[in-house]
């Protein structure tokens, strides 16, 4: 199973794309997590250049989301709203084919960062994805500086962690089976 983490953030010590990372080391095995690591690449959205000829990093984000059975996001939230970079990201998805149906999960990094959350929520469910809510997180790491290893090590961490991807991955199963099914 191939599954694609995006984090919204581009900070260095970024606990969103930490909390990503301790994720991939929790998934079980038979479960490759891969790392978009293209936002900051990406033009900015253009509906002119949108089409059969899109720019180069566009691209290339569209074609490792199309081969992905699932789709892990983290981002965090700025002045109340989701980070311009990761709504940038989805809206050179919104007109791709690639997008819609794709199971997602979220992994939230702060309890009081309620507003993204919701925000991105909707907007992944106007983009026709398939929002798996037993597998979205919320882990209590706003004021704390942990890396992907420490998060990983912490049972109050991991647990939940761990958890959210048995469930995501359970999810992605299902919606495969009512493809097949259909």
């Amino acid at each position: 199973m191939q599954i694609v983490a995006i984090s919204g953030s581009l900070r260095a010590a970024s606990s969103n794309t930490a909390a990503l990372r301790a994720a991939a080391r929790l998934a079980p095995d038979g479960v490759e997590v891969t790392f978009y690591d293209g936002l900051a690449s990406l033009p900015f959205f253009n509906p002119d250049l949108d089409g059969d000829d899109v720019p180069a990093p566009v691209g290339a984000m569209r074609a490792l989301i199309g081969r992905a059975d699932g789709i892990l996001m983290s981002g965090p939230e700025y002045a109340r709203g989701v980070a311009g970079v990761l709504k940038n990201a989805l809206d050179w998805l919104v007109g791709s084919h690639e997008f819609p149906n794709k199971p997602v999960a979220l992994i939230n990094t702060s309890p009081r960062a309620t507003h993204a959350l919701a925000a991105l929520t909707l907007t992944l469910e106007t983009m026709s994805a398939r929002i798996a809510k037993e597998a979205c997180v919320t882990l209590p790491l706003l004021g704390i500086t942990r890396d992907e290893f420490a998060i990983a090590a912490d049972p109050a961490l991991a647990e939940p962690l761990r958890a959210a991807m048995m469930n995501f991955i359970a999810f992605i199963e299902a919606a495969r089976a009512d493809e097949a099914g259909a």
